[in-house]
Protein backbone atom coordinates (compact mmCIF):
# COMPACT_ATOMS: atom_id res chain seq x y z
CA UNK A 1 0.00 0.00 0.00
CA UNK A 2 1.68 3.51 -0.63
CA UNK A 3 0.78 5.91 1.89
CA UNK A 4 1.13 9.85 1.45
CA UNK A 5 4.41 10.80 3.57
CA UNK A 6 3.06 14.37 3.38
CA UNK A 7 -0.27 12.76 5.60
CA UNK A 8 1.42 10.74 8.19
CA UNK A 9 5.43 10.29 7.68
CA UNK A 10 6.21 6.63 8.14
CA UNK A 11 8.63 7.64 11.14
CA UNK A 12 5.37 8.37 13.38
CA UNK A 13 4.54 4.24 11.64
CA UNK A 14 5.99 2.03 14.80
CA UNK A 15 5.67 -1.64 13.97
CA UNK A 16 4.49 -3.15 17.41
CA UNK A 17 4.71 -6.72 15.60
CA UNK A 18 6.05 -8.53 12.78
CA UNK A 19 2.87 -9.38 11.35
CA UNK A 20 0.54 -7.46 13.02
CA UNK A 21 -0.01 -4.13 14.85
CA UNK A 22 1.43 -0.53 14.69
CA UNK A 23 1.32 2.68 16.35
CA UNK A 24 0.62 6.09 15.11
CA UNK A 25 2.37 8.99 16.46
CA UNK A 26 1.69 13.00 16.61
CA UNK A 27 -2.21 12.87 15.38
CA UNK A 28 -4.60 14.32 17.16
CA UNK A 29 -8.21 12.29 17.14
CA UNK A 30 -11.09 13.74 16.43
CA UNK A 31 -14.26 13.82 13.79
CA UNK A 32 -12.48 16.71 12.09
CA UNK A 33 -9.37 15.56 10.84
CA UNK A 34 -8.93 15.96 6.58
CA UNK A 35 -10.24 13.26 4.58
CA UNK A 36 -7.06 12.66 3.30
CA UNK A 37 -5.92 11.94 6.98
CA UNK A 38 -8.85 9.65 7.63
CA UNK A 39 -8.07 7.66 4.25
CA UNK A 40 -4.65 7.20 5.12
CA UNK A 41 -5.32 5.76 8.55
CA UNK A 42 -8.01 3.58 7.20
CA UNK A 43 -5.00 2.33 4.84
CA UNK A 44 -2.61 2.00 7.88
CA UNK A 45 -5.51 0.17 9.47
CA UNK A 46 -5.47 -2.12 6.44
CA UNK A 47 -1.94 -2.66 6.40
CA UNK A 48 -1.40 -3.52 10.38
CA UNK A 49 -4.89 -4.70 11.34
CA UNK A 50 -4.71 -2.90 14.78
CA UNK A 51 -2.99 0.68 15.20
CA UNK A 52 -2.99 2.39 18.55
CA UNK A 53 -2.67 5.82 19.25
CA UNK A 54 -1.61 6.97 22.85
CA UNK A 55 -2.51 10.51 24.52
CA UNK A 56 -5.77 11.01 23.69
CA UNK A 57 -7.56 12.05 26.55
CA UNK A 58 -9.26 14.90 24.72
CA UNK A 59 -11.93 12.20 23.18
CA UNK A 60 -15.03 12.21 25.10
CA UNK A 61 -17.75 10.08 23.65
CA UNK A 62 -19.30 12.26 20.99
CA UNK A 63 -15.86 13.12 19.41
CA UNK A 64 -14.87 9.04 19.61
CA UNK A 65 -18.20 8.45 17.73
CA UNK A 66 -17.36 11.68 15.49
CA UNK A 67 -14.20 10.31 14.65
CA UNK A 68 -15.60 6.85 14.16
CA UNK A 69 -18.27 7.68 12.14
CA UNK A 70 -15.72 8.68 9.30
CA UNK A 71 -15.19 5.17 8.57
CA UNK A 72 -18.81 4.26 8.02
CA UNK A 73 -22.33 4.01 9.51
CA UNK A 74 -22.12 3.27 13.52
CA UNK A 75 -23.68 -0.16 14.49
CA UNK A 76 -25.51 -0.44 18.33
CA UNK A 77 -25.01 -3.92 19.70
CA UNK A 78 -27.01 -6.32 18.71
CA UNK A 79 -28.58 -6.91 22.20
CA UNK A 80 -26.47 -4.52 24.63
CA UNK A 81 -27.82 -1.96 22.51
CA UNK A 82 -25.59 1.66 23.12
CA UNK A 83 -25.15 4.09 26.43
CA UNK A 84 -27.57 6.54 26.57
CA UNK A 85 -26.44 9.35 24.11
CA UNK A 86 -25.04 7.30 21.68
CA UNK A 87 -25.57 5.42 18.48
CA UNK A 88 -23.07 2.24 19.04
CA UNK A 89 -20.93 3.10 22.51
CA UNK A 90 -21.04 0.29 24.48
CA UNK A 91 -19.26 0.77 27.99
CA UNK A 92 -16.79 -2.01 29.21
CA UNK A 93 -16.34 -1.79 33.09
CA UNK A 94 -14.71 -4.44 35.23
CA UNK A 95 -16.86 -3.52 38.69
CA UNK A 96 -19.93 -4.58 36.62
CA UNK A 97 -21.25 -8.01 35.35
CA UNK A 98 -20.41 -9.63 31.89
CA UNK A 99 -17.63 -7.46 31.13
CA UNK A 100 -14.29 -9.31 30.49
CA UNK A 101 -14.13 -10.45 27.09
CA UNK A 102 -11.39 -13.25 28.47
CA UNK A 103 -11.88 -15.68 25.04
CA UNK A 104 -10.48 -15.00 21.64
CA UNK A 105 -12.96 -13.65 19.09
CA UNK A 106 -14.21 -11.56 16.36
CA UNK A 107 -16.54 -9.37 17.75
CA UNK A 108 -20.27 -9.93 16.60
CA UNK A 109 -20.24 -12.74 14.34
CA UNK A 110 -23.14 -14.71 15.60
CA UNK A 111 -25.37 -11.61 12.95
CA UNK A 112 -24.44 -11.81 9.51
CA UNK A 113 -22.99 -8.55 8.73
CA UNK A 114 -20.94 -8.24 11.75
CA UNK A 115 -19.02 -4.67 12.53
CA UNK A 116 -16.37 -3.85 10.38
CA UNK A 117 -14.01 -1.78 12.62
CA UNK A 118 -13.89 -1.04 16.21
CA UNK A 119 -12.90 2.29 18.10
CA UNK A 120 -11.52 1.12 21.32
CA UNK A 121 -11.13 3.95 24.19
CA UNK A 122 -9.08 3.44 27.53
CA UNK A 123 -10.77 5.66 30.33
CA UNK A 124 -9.45 4.41 33.38
CA UNK A 125 -6.40 1.39 33.26
CA UNK A 126 -4.93 -0.38 36.01
CA UNK A 127 -1.50 0.14 36.55
CA UNK A 128 -0.68 -3.72 36.30
CA UNK A 129 -2.45 -6.50 34.17
CA UNK A 130 -5.54 -5.60 31.73
CA UNK A 131 -3.92 -6.03 28.41
CA UNK A 132 -5.38 -7.03 24.80
CA UNK A 133 -4.06 -9.03 22.50
CA UNK A 134 -4.77 -9.30 19.10
CA UNK A 135 -4.18 -11.98 16.23
CA UNK A 136 -4.10 -11.35 12.19
CA UNK A 137 -6.40 -13.93 10.49
CA UNK A 138 -5.25 -13.51 7.22
CA UNK A 139 -1.27 -14.34 7.61
CA UNK A 140 -2.72 -17.16 9.78
CA UNK A 141 -4.77 -18.41 7.00
CA UNK A 142 -1.29 -17.80 4.63
CA UNK A 143 0.22 -20.14 7.24
CA UNK A 144 -1.77 -23.09 6.77
CA UNK A 145 -0.43 -25.88 4.21
CA UNK A 146 -2.01 -25.86 1.14
CA UNK A 147 -4.41 -28.67 1.88
CA UNK A 148 -5.59 -27.37 5.13
CA UNK A 149 -6.29 -24.00 2.98
CA UNK A 150 -8.48 -26.15 0.76
CA UNK A 151 -10.45 -27.61 3.56
CA UNK A 152 -11.05 -24.29 5.42
CA UNK A 153 -12.28 -22.91 1.74
CA UNK A 154 -15.29 -24.84 1.62
CA UNK A 155 -15.71 -25.40 5.03
CA UNK A 156 -18.96 -23.36 6.90
CA UNK A 157 -19.68 -22.53 10.34
CA UNK A 158 -22.52 -21.87 13.02
CA UNK A 159 -21.83 -18.65 15.18
CA UNK A 160 -24.16 -17.59 18.20
CA UNK A 161 -24.78 -15.16 21.28
CA UNK A 162 -25.61 -18.41 23.11
CA UNK A 163 -23.01 -20.97 24.12
CA UNK A 164 -22.08 -23.30 27.10
CA UNK A 165 -20.83 -21.14 30.54
CA UNK A 166 -18.35 -24.18 31.45
CA UNK A 167 -15.94 -23.30 28.40
CA UNK A 168 -15.22 -20.13 30.89
CA UNK A 169 -12.57 -20.22 33.39
CA UNK A 170 -14.71 -17.41 35.58
CA UNK A 171 -17.82 -16.16 35.41
CA UNK A 172 -19.40 -15.49 38.75
CA UNK A 173 -23.44 -15.85 39.30
CA UNK A 174 -24.36 -12.36 38.44
CA UNK A 175 -22.52 -12.54 35.22
CA UNK A 176 -24.35 -15.36 34.61
CA UNK A 177 -27.43 -13.47 35.15
CA UNK A 178 -26.66 -10.41 33.30
CA UNK A 179 -25.54 -12.76 30.38
CA UNK A 180 -28.97 -14.82 30.77
CA UNK A 181 -31.33 -11.46 31.01
CA UNK A 182 -28.91 -9.27 28.59
CA UNK A 183 -26.42 -11.09 26.40
CA UNK A 184 -28.84 -13.35 25.19
CA UNK A 185 -32.24 -12.08 25.58
CA UNK A 186 -32.32 -12.64 21.91
CA UNK A 187 -30.87 -15.44 20.29
CA UNK A 188 -28.68 -15.57 17.08
CA UNK A 189 -27.62 -18.27 14.71
CA UNK A 190 -25.83 -17.22 11.66
CA UNK A 191 -23.80 -19.23 9.36
CA UNK A 192 -20.45 -17.87 7.95
CA UNK A 193 -17.70 -18.76 5.65
CA UNK A 194 -14.88 -20.33 7.43
CA UNK A 195 -12.43 -18.35 4.78
CA UNK A 196 -13.88 -14.64 3.58
CA UNK A 197 -12.95 -12.54 1.30
CA UNK A 198 -11.96 -9.07 2.80
CA UNK A 199 -14.16 -6.57 1.07
CA UNK A 200 -11.40 -4.24 0.43
CA UNK A 201 -8.16 -5.81 0.30
CA UNK A 202 -8.79 -8.62 -1.60
CA UNK A 203 -7.39 -11.08 1.84
CA UNK A 204 -8.74 -14.27 2.32
CA UNK A 205 -9.28 -14.35 6.69
CA UNK A 206 -10.39 -17.19 8.66
CA UNK A 207 -14.10 -16.34 10.52
CA UNK A 208 -13.95 -18.32 13.83
CA UNK A 209 -13.08 -17.75 17.33
CA UNK A 210 -15.22 -18.77 20.45
CA UNK A 211 -18.59 -17.58 18.89
CA UNK A 212 -18.62 -20.80 16.82
CA UNK A 213 -20.75 -23.56 17.59
CA UNK A 214 -20.35 -25.98 14.79
CA UNK A 215 -19.42 -26.72 11.50
CA UNK A 216 -22.02 -27.24 9.16
CA UNK A 217 -22.58 -31.05 8.20
CA UNK A 218 -19.47 -32.31 10.34
CA UNK A 219 -20.24 -34.45 14.19
CA UNK A 220 -19.27 -32.04 16.50
CA UNK A 221 -16.22 -34.21 17.43
CA UNK A 222 -14.92 -33.95 13.73
CA UNK A 223 -15.94 -30.41 14.14
CA UNK A 224 -14.05 -29.69 17.39
CA UNK A 225 -10.93 -30.90 16.02
CA UNK A 226 -10.65 -28.68 13.26
CA UNK A 227 -11.57 -25.82 15.00
CA UNK A 228 -8.76 -26.41 17.81
CA UNK A 229 -6.26 -26.51 14.34
CA UNK A 230 -7.48 -23.59 12.43
CA UNK A 231 -7.91 -22.10 15.86
CA UNK A 232 -3.98 -22.87 17.06
CA UNK A 233 -2.53 -20.99 13.67
CA UNK A 234 -4.83 -18.13 14.40
CA UNK A 235 -3.43 -17.32 18.13
CA UNK A 236 0.10 -18.55 17.41
CA UNK A 237 2.60 -15.91 19.15
CA UNK A 238 4.13 -15.19 15.39
CA UNK A 239 0.28 -13.51 14.70
CA UNK A 240 -0.31 -11.31 17.55
CA UNK A 241 0.69 -8.09 19.45
CA UNK A 242 -0.08 -7.23 22.55
CA UNK A 243 -1.48 -4.15 24.18
CA UNK A 244 0.03 -2.58 27.50
CA UNK A 245 -2.66 -0.01 28.26
CA UNK A 246 -2.58 4.17 29.68
CA UNK A 247 -5.29 6.03 30.13
CA UNK A 248 -6.34 8.02 27.11
CA UNK A 249 -5.23 5.15 24.59
CA UNK A 250 -7.01 4.75 21.78
CA UNK A 251 -6.81 1.03 19.59
CA UNK A 252 -8.87 0.69 16.17
CA UNK A 253 -9.03 -2.55 14.54
CA UNK A 254 -9.97 -4.28 11.49
CA UNK A 255 -12.61 -6.78 12.92
CA UNK A 256 -12.77 -8.31 9.45
CA UNK A 257 -9.27 -9.75 9.95
CA UNK A 258 -8.58 -9.87 13.36
CA UNK A 259 -9.51 -11.95 16.74
CA UNK A 260 -8.87 -10.16 20.51
CA UNK A 261 -8.77 -11.48 23.89
CA UNK A 262 -8.93 -8.70 26.66
CA UNK A 263 -5.96 -10.55 29.22
CA UNK A 264 -7.88 -10.84 32.47
CA UNK A 265 -5.03 -10.46 35.03
CA UNK A 266 -6.30 -7.59 37.18
CA UNK A 267 -7.93 -8.68 39.92
CA UNK A 268 -9.87 -6.11 41.74
CA UNK A 269 -8.26 -2.74 39.92
CA UNK A 270 -10.74 -0.63 38.11
CA UNK A 271 -10.71 -0.92 34.36
CA UNK A 272 -13.27 0.85 32.25
CA UNK A 273 -13.00 1.07 27.89
CA UNK A 274 -15.48 2.60 25.78
CA UNK A 275 -15.85 1.01 22.29
CA UNK A 276 -17.66 2.46 19.41
CA UNK A 277 -18.28 -0.16 16.31
CA UNK A 278 -18.59 0.55 12.37
CA UNK A 279 -21.28 -1.18 10.55
CA UNK A 280 -19.67 -4.19 7.90
CA UNK A 281 -20.62 -5.86 4.80
CA UNK A 282 -22.15 -9.49 5.23
CA UNK A 283 -19.12 -11.56 4.85
CA UNK A 284 -18.62 -13.31 1.04
CA UNK A 285 -17.16 -16.70 0.81
CA UNK A 286 -14.25 -17.32 -1.74
CA UNK A 287 -16.70 -19.00 -4.16
CA UNK A 288 -19.03 -16.20 -3.81
CA UNK A 289 -21.88 -16.79 -1.29
CA UNK A 290 -23.13 -15.00 1.12
CA UNK A 291 -23.71 -15.56 4.78
CA UNK A 292 -26.89 -16.80 6.22
CA UNK A 293 -28.56 -15.44 9.10
CA UNK A 294 -30.43 -19.04 10.86
CA UNK A 295 -32.35 -18.29 13.94
CA UNK A 296 -32.99 -14.45 15.60
CA UNK A 297 -35.45 -14.71 18.19
CA UNK A 298 -36.23 -14.56 22.27
CA UNK A 299 -34.59 -17.20 24.68
CA UNK A 300 -36.24 -20.27 25.55
CA UNK A 301 -36.69 -19.41 29.22
CA UNK A 302 -34.50 -22.64 30.23
CA UNK A 303 -31.65 -21.25 28.57
CA UNK A 304 -27.90 -20.56 30.45
CA UNK A 305 -25.71 -19.70 27.97
CA UNK A 306 -24.02 -16.66 26.51
CA UNK A 307 -20.78 -14.58 27.25
CA UNK A 308 -20.46 -10.96 26.93
CA UNK A 309 -17.79 -11.42 23.83
CA UNK A 310 -19.53 -9.52 20.86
Amino acid sequence: MILSDNVIPRTDVIKRAGRIGAEIRNIKLSGDLPEQMIASINELLLEHKVIFFRDQLHLDDAEQERFAIRFGELAPHPTLGAIKGTASIIELDSTRAGSRADLWHTDGTFVNAYPKIAVLRGIVMPPFGGDTVWSNTASAYLDLAPPLQRLADRLWAVHSNAFDYAILARVSELDKKHLDEVFTKTIYQTEHPVVRVHPETGERTLVLGALVQNFVGLPKYVGQKLFDLFQSHITALENTVRWTWKDGDVAIWDNRATQHYAVNDYGDQHRLVHRATVAGEVPVSIDGRSSVTRITGPKAPATKTGHTIG
